[in-house]
């Protein structure tokens, strides 16, 4: 019955010219579709593709054959109990679809049907979570008009299926494909809500898959979306407790940033409806349930600043750092639910969009208060007394203690005072918060998460809430008294109401503490680090601060991909975390525009100057897109030094500059360009002399140079590099290389002092067809032929100066130098016109010749000068073992 399944094809074009077989033929298909047998099922699956399209190009003998007999047993099979069966007829089905071999109508009526049914609840597991992976695959293929009307409806069911996180996955993974074929509008209305629960499930590798997607979901959102909504999601993916979800959210940070393009500066368009274009980067208008973002904060000027400083309710700090503290439990059971393969648990998400972007807008209000502080306290810091700093000190227990450096004795008694106040406050407000209940929910946290100790995340977390915890047993009043003594606003406690409105979405986020304190340290690093930027930097470290500050996307993002290249993302986040962050630092640069390089600038030499050989050799293969980017001054100065470091690298790091050297001299002025012809003979030598596809690209490479370079340069640089390429031990270099003289004979040529190609022709002769190795002479056939082929130089003047030359190499001893004489005569100098048409010496030279070849001795040569050959390409000579010399 197999066999018989494998012949219906071939059944079907012998009665393929009466229609009445046909019909028998194709009936007959639908009792073997009812076959017990699963291989036979799984086999007639692979051969309806190819009888559909048989149906498909004799239609009108067969007219709806496909749609009556072979699309039911399709749809049917994807509902078979063998699994062989349904992976066949899943693939029989996109392919069909594929090849547009289905009708609309059908598809409307007999596909999306059986695929809503196979969704159902009561479906089985497999078969659903199959049936959730076609829908998603086919939506790109049936269009956006079907894909609205009856996909989208299951699919936004199918993200929230409690039972199973399997589909939820599947619906996760392909998210930003739907997107992309239902447009904006029912993007933003329908398809957001569910992608908010998403990335928050509690599963981490359905959060993953979304990071994953995140930029095919940006690119179906508005500009505004992007900024407000999406960017805040993404910050919580960047935070997740998993590592696979953080990496994954670092693979894509790039590629989302690169949505925020603003076609006005970068060129870049993305395709929105009702001809909506998107909107010029600005300082961000977010309503009044969300935090200014830190773009604004640190773009403001010293007064402004002091007046968003005093304007903080510290209150609000110590809440959002308890709250965060009591969901330390729901970090401990993500990492449980990781290293337990992803068992389901009972509890599903449930959070809407809106209480996830007033989570995110809260966990980045704790980071800016944080700095927000910090500034207050320094404004403060005449008015504090040494005695209240030993009230209490939890400097040791925030950070590990700075090694002593030697600054003056005023910068170094206001670092002291303002990293004291700093620390009091932040500790009183998390104490006086913090009743004896949750002192004893700390000790529990902390036990918890100390077996996980080997986690950098969670030693940091179990830091911070031995701080907490110590910080939390000082006496009340002593505390309220240092805070009355500072003139600070009395502290808000949050109600037990507020705090039981708030345990849902802290129970779904991924707590900032660990970006707090990040921040923390960078603000205490600039402090006492004021004596290394006065010494070796004219910039304060407020004005250090706005170099990295731009507009065109969210601050938050920018952050955190230039965080990327600190060396302990590669512990905690991912090895190539490097490698990611150079991958998409041209798109990055795009995006912020020329203007905003200052802000990447530190990174790219950060980057290009890395332990790695991947991360620089991905810098080399796209310096020269960066080079267009940035333009002709930014160029030479930022980009030509780190281009001039790679070319001394590594030969995996070289042959990324090597690839693209035209691309980037080309962009640089005459006087700069003409430097690095002295350094193209470096890449002669490779770190291993196999290394052939190396010298392969240089010559490609220097084809192009050639139009870079006056006819001078070209002789007197070009040149013997060429020369030296053309004797190459392997011959796919040395054939590049034939290609390279010819097109440098023809560029000499046509430049006005025709001194320098006469010089090249004799220099040719001399190196080449008077060399005593037989496979030097045969070089020099090999190029006269190139350059009579490509028409590189008038017939008349390579009758002169060439091809005296060639015909003396008739008599030459070695038989391989004859044959390809021979070819080359035969094949190419005869089809010339100037030797069809006219009657000269130099014709009647070559015709002598060929008959002279026609008696030699060796048979190859009798045939290759009597008869001529079908193939006419030079190429296939090049390989013939007649001609090659390997």
């Amino acid at each position: 019955m197999q066999m018989v399944a494998r012949s219906l094809l071939d059944t079907l074009k012998e009665v393929s010219d009466d229609e009445r077989d046909c019909i028998a033929v194709l009936e007959r298909i639908s009792r073997l579709a009812d076959d017990s047998e699963p291989t036979v099922r799984a086999e007639l699956m692979e051969q309806v593709p190819h009888i559909a399209m048989f149906c498909q190009e004799n239609r009108p003998s067969i007219p709806y054959a496909f749609s009556k007999y072979l699309l039911p047993i399709v749809v049917r099979y994807l509902a078979d109990q063998n699994n062989q069966v349904r992976k066949t007829s899943q693939a029989a089905l996109l392919v069909l679809l594929e090849q547009e071999l289905i009708e609309r109508y059908d598809v409307e009526t007999k596909v999306c049907p059986v695929l809503i049914d196979l969704t159902a609840p009561d479906s089985n597991d497999d078969v659903k979570t199959e049936a959730v992976a076609i829908m998603c695959k086919m939506a790109s293929m049936v269009g956006k008009d079907i894909t609205e009307r009856l996909v989208l409806p299951r699919f936004c069911e199918m993200c929230c299926d409690c039972r199973m996180f399997h589909v939820r996955k599947v619906c996760a993974a392909n998210f930003g494909d739907i997107c992309s074929v239902v447009g904006q509008q029912a993007t933003e209305e329908m398809l957001l809500p569910r992608f908010f629960q998403l990335c928050s499930d509690n599963v981490w590798g359905v959060r993953k898959a979304c990071a994953e997607c995140f930029m095919a979901v940006s690119c179906a959102t508005s500009q505004e979306v992007r900024r407000t909504k999406l960017s805040t999601l993404f910050i919580n993916l960047i935070s997740d407790p998993s590592r696979w979800v953080r990496q994954a959210a670092f693979q894509s940070l790039g590629p989302f940033i690169s949505t925020f393009a603003n076609p006005s500066s970068s060129g870049q368009y993305f395709k929105e409806e009702d001809g909506k274009t998107p909107e010029d980067g600005g300082s961000v208008q977010q309503n009044s349930e969300q935090v200014r973002t830190t773009e604004n904060v640190t773009t403001e000027d010293e007064h402004k600043t002091e007046d968003l400083s005093s304007r903080v309710d510290n209150s609000d700090f110590a809440t959002k750092l308890e709250n965060a503290m009591e969901d330390q439990n729901t970090v401990s059971n993500h990492s449980q639910r990781e290293s337990d393969f992803q068992t389901e648990s009972s509890f599903h998400c449930t959070l809407s969009s809106e209480s996830c972007g007033e989570m995110a807008d809260e966990n980045e209000q704790s980071s800016h208060c944080c700095t927000a502080i910090l500034r207050e306290a320094g404004l403060n810091s005449q008015e504090a007394s040494l005695s209240e700093q030993e009230l209490y000190n939890s400097f040791h227990f925030w950070r590990t203690p700075l090694p002593e450096i030697d600054i003056d004795l005023e910068l170094q008694q206001t670092s002291e005072i303002i990293l004291d106040r700093e620390i009091q406050e932040l500790t009183m407000q998390v104490s006086s918060n913090i009743p004896m209940t949750k002192r004893k929910e700390l000790e529990e946290m902390i036990e918890n998460l100390e077996p996980h100790m080997d986690d950098p995340d969670v030693k940091a977390q179990v830091e911070v809430l031995s701080a907490a915890l110590i910080a939390s047993s000082l006496d009340p009043q002593e505390e309220t008294m240092a805070s009355v003594g500072k003139g600070s606003d009395s502290q808000t406690e949050l109600t037990i109401s507020d705090q039981q409105n708030f345990k849902p979405i802290l129970d779904n986020i991924v707590p900032l503490i660990g970006d707090t304190v990040e921040n923390m340290d960078s603000t205490l690093h600039y402090i006492h680090n004021d004596s290394d930027l006065s010494t070796n930097s004219s910039f304060s470290p407020e004005e250090e601060r706005k170099s990295k500050v731009q507009d065109v996307v969210p601050q938050a993002l920018l952050d955190q991909y230039l965080s990327m290249t600190d060396p302990s993302r590669a512990q905690t986040v991912d090895n190539e975390i490097a490698k990611h962050c150079a991958y998409s630092l041209p798109g990055v640069a795009l995006t912020l525009g020329r203007q905003n390089w200052h802000c990447l600038k530190d990174t790219y030499e950060t980057l290009a100057s890395d332990m790695q050989w991947k991360v620089r050799r991905t810098l080399a293969f796209s310096i020269h897109e960066l080079a267009v980017i940035l333009g002709d001054q930014l160029t030479a100065g930022d980009l030509v030094p780190v281009f001039n470091g790679f070319l001394k690298d590594l030969d995996e790091v070289r042959i990324g500059v090597l690839k693209h050297l035209h691309d980037f001299l080309k962009l640089l002025h005459l006087d700069k360009r003409r430097e690095y012809l002295y350094q193209l003979q470096e890449f002669l030598v490779t770190d291993n002399s196999r290394n052939w596809r190396f010298r392969a690209e240089l010559a490609e490479q220097l084809i192009l140079l050639l139009d870079l370079y006056s006819a001078r340069d070209i002789y007197d640089y070009l040149r013997p590099i060429a020369f030296s390429l053309c004797a190459d031990k392997v011959s796919s270099v040395r054939w590049i290389s034939y290609k390279l003289v010819s097109e440098m004979v023809k560029k000499l040529y046509m430049a006005s002092t025709s001194t320098f190609v006469v010089d090249l022709m004799n220099e040719l002769v001399e190196k080449f067809c008077r060399c005593r190795k037989w496979s030097g002479r045969q070089t020099f056939v090999f190029i006269c032929q190139t350059i009579s082929e490509d028409d590189c130089l008038p017939m008349d003047q390579f009758a002169v100066h060439l091809l005296p030359h060639l015909l003396h190499l008739a008599s030459d001893r070695v038989p391989n130098v004859r044959v390809l004489l021979a070819k080359t005569l035969k094949q190419t100098l005869l089809e010339k016109e100037y030797f069809l048409n006219s009657a000269n010496s130099h014709q009647e030279a070559v015709e002598q010749t060929i008959m002279a070849l026609q008696m030699d001795d060796d048979s190859d040569v009798k045939y290759f000068a009597s008869i001529h050959p079908a193939s006419t390409k030079i190429a296939d000579d090049a390989m013939s073992t007649a001609s090659s010399t390997y």
